[in-house]
C-alpha cells in the first residue's frame, strides 16, 4: 500500500511514519507534504497513492482546500485536534479520523476499515468529502509594507512575487518592488489560481502580466512579464503543459 502523509509538523509526520512501519513494514510511504500548495503539486506530479493521511490544519490553511483544487480519487484518513462536537460531522458522514497524538491502535483500526471498503463505498465516501469542503475565497487585496504604513493594493495591480533564501518581494505593474512577508507557498494559497500561478521555485506570476512565452531548451518555457525581473523565469518541462493550459484558460 502506497500512502501519502500530509502533515506540517515534522515530529507528527515522523511519528506517523514510525507507527505505519510498526503496523505493516511493507507499507510504502510515497511522500510527506507540509502545505496545501505542496500537496496539490505532489498529487499533480505523482502517481496517486492508495491512501492519504491528512492533517486538517496546515500551515497555509484548511486541508479541505485541496479538494477545491483537485478531483481526488483516493480515500483520506483525517488527523485532527477537533473537539467532540466538531468530530460529530465526521461521524455523520462516515469519514474516518484520528485524534492527535495518533495512537498505534487507532491508526491500525483506520487502516483495516479502509481495506474493507469496496469501490462503490469509496465513491460515496469521496462525494461526502466535497460536501464538507468549505467554499474557498481568495484575496482581492493585499497589504504591502511601505515605510511605517501598510498600503492596500488590489491583486489586479500585482505583476509577480519573487522569493530568495533571504526574503520575498512583490512587484506591481508599475515596476515598483516592495518587501512582502511570507513564503511563496503561503502567498499562493491566498491568490486566485485562475489569475496567479507558481511558475518556478522563485516566482508566482499574474496571468495578466505575461507578455511573451518562448520555448526554451529541454522543452522548458521562458516567460517574459510586463515588468523587469531580477532573473529569468523558466517553467520546467514537467509543468510546461499545465502553464500553457492555465494561460489560455477562460476565467
Amino acid at each position: 500500500m502506497r500512502i501519502l502523509i500530509v502533515e506540517d509538523e515534522t515530529a507528527a509526520c515522523e511519528n506517523l511514519w514510525v507507527i505505519l512501519k510498526e503496523i505493516e513494514p511493507e507499507i510504502n510511504i510515497a511522500g510527506c507534504t507540509e502545505s496545501i500548495a505542496q500537496t496539490v503539486r505532489w498529487l499533480k506530479n505523482n502517481e496517486l497513492p492508495d491512501l492519504i493521511l491528512m492533517d486538517i490544519h496546515l500551515s497555509d490553511g484548511s486541508a479541505f482546500s485541496v479538494f477545491d483544487k483537485l478531483n481526488i480519487e483516493t480515500p483520506v484518513i483525517f488527523i485532527t485536534a477537533y473537539d467532540e462536537y466538531a468530530l460529530e460531522a465526521f461521524r455523520v458522514n462516515s469519514i474516518d479520523y484520528l485524534l492527535k497524538p495518533v495512537k498505534k491502535d487507532d491508526l491500525k483500526r483506520a487502516l483495516e476499515k479502509f481495506r474493507k471498503l469496496n469501490r462503490q463505498e469509496v465513491v460515496k465516501y469521496l462525494a461526502q468529502l466535497s460536501q464538507l469542503s468549505p467554499k474557498q475565497t481568495f484575496r482581492d487585496k493585499i497589504l504591502i509594507p511601505v515605510k511605517d504604513q501598510l498600503q492596500p493594493v488590489g491583486t489586479e495591480e500585482l505583476s509577480c512575487f519573487y522569493s530568495t533564501k533571504k526574503n520575498t518581494r512583490v512587484c506591481l505593474k508599475n515596476g515598483k518592488w516592495f518587501p512582502y512577508p511570507g513564503t511563496l507557498e503561503q502567498i499562493e494559497s491566498i491568490l486566485n489560481p485562475e489569475e496567479f500561478i507558481r511558475a518556478s521555485k522563485q516566482f508566482i506570476v499574474a496571468r495578466s502580466s505575461v507578455k511573451n512565452i518562448t520555448i526554451w531548451f529541454d522543452s522548458r518555457l521562458l516567460v517574459t512579464l510586463d515588468v523587469e525581473t531580477p532573473e529569468r523565469i523558466y517553467v520546467s518541462k514537467n509543468r510546461a503543459a499545465e502553464f500553457k493550459a492555465w494561460i489560455v484558460r477562460n476565467s
